[in-house]
């Protein structure tokens, strides 16, 4: 880790617990104000580098957002990240643009309307300085570029009000008084508005058009360069580009297909799991992502709790899977809420692509790619929330999908819950980090404090339960739990320890 010529130190124990700070809020409400439906966030994505963020919206709307601390004394940041120069700075990051990505539409086939709402936003490479993204809404994918131009503009008109002038050259000092402004004469046989208008002998001397020119201004242009519809029937829940850089998959509740960027009119249906007849359909795709490293491998998981891991070598349609996760269920625990409760909302692969983390109403889970007979961790995160499970039945809340994500270096996890609270855990082995934060200035401000346990060796062959702070129901400052704002959507800096999520129509950044 810090150079090959050191000498092995003693293993070290696990890193300390993080502390976070508040970094930045973009929209910001005041209080009693109210949030505007097509405001609320509902996609968040850092692109490779961590130089830029994108957030989606429920009115359809992309706001970009870069980063304004990536030079510090004329040195790029990775140079003096190179020369180890120490960087005293968080990540800090402005409003680059905005655009309206998709607009409602009603599909009069299926009498359906489709909101325009952004359920996931994905980044592609960058080329030539312009930036490249996918975004969706519930139908139709969007490839976006956006890139600075020059600013054509008219500098001025041909003519200088005070000067006439004609074929190019600047006229005797006598003619301005013979000329108007738009190339008009007060001479009533040069009036156009008359109606006797002829053209004076040799033209009209004071013709005023306009001069375009390009300016060293430079203006932010979002274009749409390809349409991807017509081919999901049920509502797309996800998008992932390959690393191959030239493909992506879309999935809906039944299907995945594949798509070539270039190609926007055909796709290859890679999995369906919609049966010959719907009423033997036990199952729905929640989630799907490629492989980070491996083009040829994607993930998918089920409302059952499942992840299927496939191989796009080895059949065209992936009916079957090359592997499977599945946490068996403990005898006696089934209730009426267990199938519910076990539906992964969300999947993400590590960056080195070894470990799968997902997400379900309860629980974070972390999977071993090399270890399918069960989780490697599990983090409580709702657990305090099982007596209440037939009130959150009753409201809807228990169908609520939340995101999860993980550390660029793999050493934690984060995830969203109720109150505008998220849990960060600490996953590297004998750590017994936990620790929940607010989405406000004041992240700190619910902290609750979990008894440390010991805490098993993550190793390959031992699973690790470790619980959140388990309260029933009610904060560290004996505030109830308020269900109805929610944490859904939030996305872990590539590089460095920072955290942005959504608080409604707020976008909250936090480092430690």
């Amino acid at each position: 880790m810090n150079g090959g010529d050191e000498v092995a130190a003693a293993p070290a124990g696990p890193p300390q617990s993080l502390d976070w700070k508040f970094s930045q809020v973009f929209g910001e409400r005041t209080a009693g104000e109210e949030v505007q439906e097509v405001d609320i966030i509902s996609a968040i994505e850092f692109d490779k580098t961590g130089d830029h963020l994108a957030t989606g919206d429920r009115g359809g709307r992309v706001v970009l957002f870069e980063r304004t601390d990536t030079k510090d004394h004329g040195v790029p940041r990775r140079d003096l990240e190179r020369m180890e120069y120490p960087i005293g700075r968080h990540p800090e990051f402005r409003y680059k643009t905005e655009f309206q990505s998709h607009e409602p539409e009603f599909d009069y086939l299926k009498s359906l309307e489709i909101e325009e709402k952004i359920n996931k936003i994905r980044w592609c490479q960058t080329a030539n300085g312009a930036l490249f993204l996918l975004s969706t809404n519930d139908k139709t994918i969007k490839f976006w570029k956006v890139q600075e131009k020059k600013v054509k503009k008219i500098s001025d008109m041909n003519l200088d009000p005070s000067k006439a002038v004609g074929n190019g050259s600047i006229a005797s000092s006598s003619t301005p008084k013979h000329c108007l402004a738009n190339g008009g004469s007060p001479d009533r046989s040069y009036n156009y508005l008359g109606n006797d208008f002829s053209f004076p002998p040799g033209g009209l001397p004071s013709l005023r058009l306009p001069v375009v020119v390009t300016s060293q201004e430079t203006n932010l242009v979002a274009r749409c360069r390809r349409v991807y519809a017509h081919a999901h029937d049920y509502h797309i829940n996800s998008v992932s580009n390959n690393s191959d850089g030239e493909t992506f998959i879309s999935a809906d509740d039944l299907r995945i297909n594949l798509w070539n960027l270039e190609i926007s009119n055909q796709s290859f249906n890679i999995v369906d799991v919609k049966p010959a007849n719907m009423e033997d359909l036990t199952e729905v795709i929640t989630s799907a992502e490629f492989h980070p490293t491996h083009c040829n491998t994607l993930a998918y998981s089920s409302s059952k709790g499942s992840i299927r891991v496939i191989d796009l070598r080895q059949s065209a349609l992936c009916d079957s899977h090359a592997k499977l996760f599945e946490e068996p269920e403990a005898p006696g625990s089934r209730s009426f809420f267990t199938e519910i409760i076990a539906s992964i909302s969300d999947i993400k692969f590590a960056r080195d692509g070894r470990y799968i983390l997902s997400r379900d109403y309860m629980t974070l889970k972390l999977w071993d790619i090399n270890m399918d007979s069960g989780p490697v961790a599990t983090f409580q995160v709702h657990e305090y929330l099982r007596p209440k499970l037939c009130d959150l039945y009753e409201n809807d809340s228990i169908f609520d999908k939340f995101e999860c994500c993980l550390s660029g270096d793999g050493l934690r996890v984060a995830t969203g819950s109720y109150s505008n609270l998220f849990r960060v855990f600490g996953c590297a082995p004998g750590s017994t980090e936990a620790t929940t934060l607010e989405a406000s200035k004041n992240p700190m401000r619910r902290q609750v404090q979990t008894p440390s346990r010991p805490s098993r060796s993550l190793s390959s062959i031992t699973r690790v339960v470790r619980r959140g702070a388990e309260n029933p129901g009610v904060d560290a400052n004996g505030n109830a739990f308020d269900f109805t704002t929610k944490l859904l959507h939030l996305a872990w800096h590539p590089t460095e320890n920072s955290i942005a999520c959504a608080a409604a129509n707020s976008l909250y950044m936090y480092y430690a």
